[in-house]
């Protein structure tokens, strides 16, 4: 089944564009990748990037993978400020390849899902969340139990990446690590 990737906001992706399109906030973004990007590069795939506080998640960007040619050289987010969407950065690393595999892995899925990002700071990781509702705005909503996580690589020890777990299964063990072990001598 094809993903149903959510249209990113308009003024998101045209902030992206406008950097894109700026020698200086190509050439200051320290990712050797998109400077060595030979041809056109392009902003595709946008995914909402959602901030797992908890329990409840909250928007805090969208994520585009960018495109040089037939493969992603780097990735661009945007953040909301008081004033709108904005870009925020550039970069590459492990989690432009990883986040590819994992949506690859979905496309081949039975069910259709919506694509999104969850990042789980306390473990400092990332995770391609694939939520059930197709339908739903992208940028609100929680996580379902029948919710499907993909961890990305590089995952923290003991949680293997690409393997996904329906989130009733997996955000306890995420909840429980994050959580601090309480002080020797303190009470519990």
């Amino acid at each position: 089944m094809p993903l149903h990737v959510p249209p990113a906001p308009a003024p998101a992706l045209r902030s992206v564009l406008t950097a894109l399109a700026s020698p200086t906030a190509v050439r200051e973004a320290r990712t050797p990748s998109l400077l060595r990007a030979q041809g056109p590069v392009t902003p595709e795939l946008p995914l909402p990037v959602h901030v797992l506080d908890g329990t409840a998640t909250r928007l805090a960007g969208w994520r585009f993978l960018i495109r040089c040619g037939e493969r992603s050289v780097a990735a661009a987010e945007t953040m909301l400020t008081p004033d709108g969407w904005a870009f925020s950065h550039f970069f590459e690393g492990p989690y432009i390849a990883s986040t590819e595999r994992a949506l690859r892995q979905a496309e081949v899925m039975q069910q259709p899902y919506q694509p999104r990002l969850l990042s789980i700071p306390g473990l400092y990781m990332l995770a391609l969340w694939l939520h059930g509702d197709c339908a739903a705005d992208a940028a609100t909503g929680h996580l379902a139990a029948t919710d499907l996580l993909v961890p990305l690589a590089p995952a923290p020890p003991g949680i293997a990446a690409h393997r996904p777990h329906r989130a009733a299964e997996l955000l306890p063990v995420l909840t429980h690590r994050v959580t601090p072990a309480p002080l020797l001598g303190s009470p519990a």
